[in-house]
């Protein structure tokens, strides 16, 4: 049985850490690996990212699989929380073993950031160390293959997509081979989400299941956007980040591919992506439990297009499952509140 979510790939689970009221609106994402950690990869195609120990995962260098990875709020200041996460792993002796006894480790913990600083009304709230651990306890003490909460969760909960709320989403898919592939986005974007002459979600023009609003709705939707344009100021930085996993036995350099064909998938659903002042950034995980035809260099492309498609998804059912907000710090509505339940 699957929960259409990052942690339909056995072994992976997914904790939050989420943070609101008196001037707090952000919070903590952590994707933990099983046991023995994840062969892993990243892909920045932001001009402006915010990020840690994304050059450990080059394939060149020397980490082999990584334990953990952390998408926070807070911009660079929200990086400390993989400080939290990091004491966590040492504790329980996972990571990078750089001495004679097993105690000896040094957790390697990947972690991007978005720009949600001050939409609770405090610029000074914003995630840290303790912030990290509460989201990867959160995550270790989640059942196998358990449900992922979607919205304004863990890192998407200051999300913003233009004027929309955004938050954290994640879809999957399970691939004839049997490998499945899934991914987590936490959709923080300038770029917009929406076809403004329709009202429909970019990423669902790429399902081909699209109800477009009726006139009505939409123009209502129109003005509210309009207003809200025309009272607030600069759009929000912008950040999308993703984990995309797999169970697919993918080299270093076969994950490095699958994080950067990925980005395919934020660029089908937000629109612009990429540009000098984003962080747009996406991991790849590859747990190994499923062998690839070692005889077909092609192999690999199933997994490829699989993870921009989830990713798409995600995307998606990150903006419909976000709820509206309104604070201190700005109000933003959802899509939802707009366009109803479509």
């Amino acid at each position: 049985m699957t929960v259409d979510a990052l942690t339909d790939v056995a072994g992976v689970r997914v904790g939050h850490a989420t943070r609101t009221g008196d001037g707090w609106l952000t919070g903590t994402t952590v994707v933990l690996a099983p046991e023995g950690g994840a062969v892993a990869a990243v892909d920045v195609r932001g001009g402006g990212p915010g990020t840690k120990e994304t050059d450990a995962l080059d394939p060149r260098n020397l980490v082999q699989k990584v334990d953990a990875i952390v998408l926070t709020g807070g911009s660079a200041y929200g990086l400390d929380a993989a400080s939290g996460v990091m004491a966590w792993l040492e504790e329980r002796g996972r990571g990078v073993r750089v001495g004679p006894d097993p105690a000896h480790v040094v957790p390697v913990v990947p972690a991007a950031c978005v720009f949600d600083l001050g939409r609770g009304g405090d610029f000074r709230a914003r995630p840290d160390a303790a912030t990290g651990r509460a989201a990867v306890e959160a995550a270790a003490a989640s059942a196998p293959g358990a449900a992922v909460p979607q919205g304004c969760v863990g890192a998407g909960t200051g999300a913003a997509v233009g004027p929309l709320k955004g938050g954290v989403g994640t879809a999957s898919t399970v691939l004839d081979s049997g490998i499945t592939v899934a991914a987590l986005v936490v959709a923080n974007a300038a770029g917009s989400v929406t076809d403004p002459e329709t009202g429909v979600l970019y990423g669902e023009l790429f399902g081909g299941r699209v109800t477009y609003p009726e006139g009505p709705v939409h123009e209502a939707a129109r003005q509210r956007l309009a207003e809200i344009a025309a009272s607030s100021g600069p759009l929000p930085l912008n950040t999308t980040l993703a984990v995309v996993a797999t169970d697919a036995d993918l080299s270093r350099a076969q994950a490095q591919k699958l994080a950067g064909t990925a980005h395919d998938g934020i660029a089908r659903a937000v629109r612009p992506v990429h540009l000098l002042n984003d962080g747009d950034t996406v991991f790849a995980l590859a747990t190994g439990r499923r062998p690839l035809d070692a005889g077909d260099p092609l192999a690999p492309n199933a997994v490829l297009a699989a993870g921009a498609d989830v990713v798409t998804r995600a995307i998606v059912n990150a903006v419909r499952a976000a709820e509206p907000v309104a604070g201190p710090g700005g109000a933003w509505p959802s899509y939802g509140e707009l366009y109803g339940g479509r």
